[in-house]
């Protein structure tokens, strides 16, 4: 990757004192001194532990939901670099990645750089997930013609002027649905690489219910937003 493009890594974080070290220590061996802002709506030791290790913390306390801590995240990301790459900060996606679909958005031209955990078969991901994960991107792929296996990625690299450029509804379930489709259907240029996806450290978060009515109001609703994509 060039370093002639100033890079942040973006992560929101709630109670994950038991992995922020690890995924702040993974980032800093694969990049350095690189920026890392975190949106954190913990109640235990994460925000310390992420400013022991140089990350500049934003805390989001009592918490808003994935939604508004994401968007703060990527919203201050972006004033302060020319590429975002986003980061769950649970351990499940490898720092060694972030080179890579960073380098597409400042080398390669593209505006969004998806990563697909489904693309390498099950991995670390259940059975039930990897299956819902398959339906929503071939529903995806249907009504918007993006070409996608996973829209529920958490790791992507976003050019920070589109995110400075766009607005993105934060409230409810699924965003990174609208994060990936919007600026597909409005003519950015988007494209999507396979990751390694392991385990994640700790207990999930994830309210199923939710993310699935979620994730299909959001693919319907998209359909209103400029055209369908055409394939490149």
């Amino acid at each position: 990757m060039s370093t002639g493009g100033r890079l942040c890594v973006a992560m929101i974080a709630r109670n994950e004192e038991a992995a922020v070290a690890n995924v702040l220590d993974e980032i800093h061996a694969v990049l350095g001194p690189i920026d890392v802002v975190l949106v954190d709506s913990s109640t235990d030791r994460t925000a310390e532990i992420a400013i022991e290790r140089g990350a500049t913390v934003i805390r989001q306390v009592p918490p808003r939901g994935y939604g508004p801590a994401m968007m703060a995240a990527l919203n201050s990301a972006a004033e302060r670099s020319d590429v975002v790459v986003t980061l769950d900060c649970d351990g499940s996606y490898p720092a060694k990645a972030v080179p890579e679909v960073a380098g597409l958005v400042l080398e390669g031209g593209w505006d969004v750089v998806n990563t697909s955990r489904l693309r390498r078969g099950l991995q670390a991901m259940p059975l039930a997930n990897w299956m819902a994960n398959a339906a929503f991107a071939g529903t995806a792929v249907l009504l918007h013609g993006i070409r996608t296996t996973d829209v529920h990625s958490g790791m992507r690299a976003y050019r920070s002027s589109m995110l400075r450029a766009l607005d993105f509804d934060p409230n409810g379930a699924a965003l990174p649905v609208d994060l990936l489709i919007k600026p597909a259907r409005l003519g950015y240029r988007v494209t999507e690489v396979p990751i390694e996806y392991r385990p994640r450290i700790g207990n999930t978060t994830l309210r199923r219910f939710d993310s699935t009515v979620w994730t299909l109001r959001r693919l319907l609703r998209l359909l209103e937003t400029g055209h369908r994509v055409r394939a490149r």
